[in-house]
């Protein structure tokens, strides 16, 4: 058995795969419709939408198999990323890279395989769309041409998650996004005991700029903050646009002391972008730091909403 080989983009592969924040979700009819579809369409026992994380392979949707996923090292998928054309074994009894993979050995008893790598954002591949059978078969260019339709169809489901999750003017996590992402982030660093403190921001005087000066350079306060976010925020914590001119970040194995330094840093940068555009007005904003409890605080929507209100109660003094 030949173990598959690691692509050259493997850090930015996974790094795109993880920031879908699809890995160990529940099934979802959008995908289970494709993999049923193939299934009947191949006639095959086994249909498949795989992740290939760093050392399994993940199944998001799984007709045929019993399993939610295997290890990396003995994954037909693993190959099938490497490239970007289907990838088939007429008869892996025949093929030295898995005859003797216990996929073929054993239980189901893989005797053909085809998938098709699983593009987002063309140059990353994080998974396939596979079949496979318990009989070897050929597999001709009509075949081809509809296995290739289905992983386009699939590729088109990865994009509609990523634009229900990200802010489309900023470019960076909207609500949703921020909630999925930073309720994973709180949940491991409180098993962990990892300190956390959450930032909430309101820009301040924001409508005032939208009426004198007009929603574009409203808009480009917005994209201001964001890539201001992206160049002084670690890439470790999570963070977001969460209202028309809310902000939220969640500072992971940061205490209040910390956090505090952090807000300095992104506040000198924004008075840093006040300085050079000169554009009648300064970014100003307010902010609230809550500390995790990780005994108590299980919920980052309910933390969110604690901090909202004291914004709230703050701006009302």
């Amino acid at each position: 058995m030949k173990p598959p080989e690691i692509p050259e983009n493997e850090d930015h592969r996974l790094d795109t795969l993880h920031s879908l924040n699809l890995l160990d979700t529940p099934a979802e009819e959008r995908f289970d419709r494709l993999t049923r579809l193939a299934k009947r369409l191949f006639d095959v026992p086994i249909s498949l939408i795989t992740l290939v994380d760093r050392e399994r392979q993940w199944f998001k949707s799984n007709q045929g198999l019993d399993i939610t996923e295997t290890s990396r090292d003995i994954s037909f998928c693993g190959h099938t990323i490497l490239g970007d054309v289907p990838f088939i074994i007429n008869d892996t009894t025949k093929d030295d890279r898995f005859v003797d993979n216990p996929f073929v050995i054993n239980n189901p008893n893989v005797r053909f395989y085809a998938g098709h790598p699983l593009h987002y954002l063309k140059d990353s591949t994080i998974g396939t769309l596979c079949i496979m059978d318990n009989r070897p078969r050929n597999f001709d260019e009509d075949d081809i041409r509809l296995l290739k339709d289905l992983a386009v169809l699939a590729e088109r489901e990865l994009m509609e998650i990523q634009l229900a999750t990200v802010d489309e003017l900023t470019k960076i996590s909207n609500r949703r996004g921020f909630l999925s992402i930073a309720q994973n982030c709180l949940e491991l660093c409180n098993r962990k005991r990892i300190p956390l403190t959450l930032a909430f921001l309101d820009l301040d005087q924001f409508k005032r700029i939208n009426n004198n000066h007009g929603h574009e350079e409203g808009d480009r306060v917005l994209t201001a903050i964001a890539r201001t976010m992206k160049e002084t925020i670690r890439d470790s914590d999570v963070y977001g646009r969460i209202g028309s001119d809310e902000f939220a970040i969640l500072l992971t194995d940061t205490t209040i002391i910390a956090a505090k330094a952090v807000i300095a840093r992104f506040r000198q940068a924004i008075q840093n972008y006040n300085n050079q555009a000169t554009r009648g007005y300064d970014i100003t904003f307010s902010e609230v730091l809550v500390t995790v409890n990780r005994n108590h605080d299980k919920s980052i929507e309910t933390l969110l909403k604690r901090a909202e209100t004291l914004m709230y109660e703050n701006k009302s003094v």
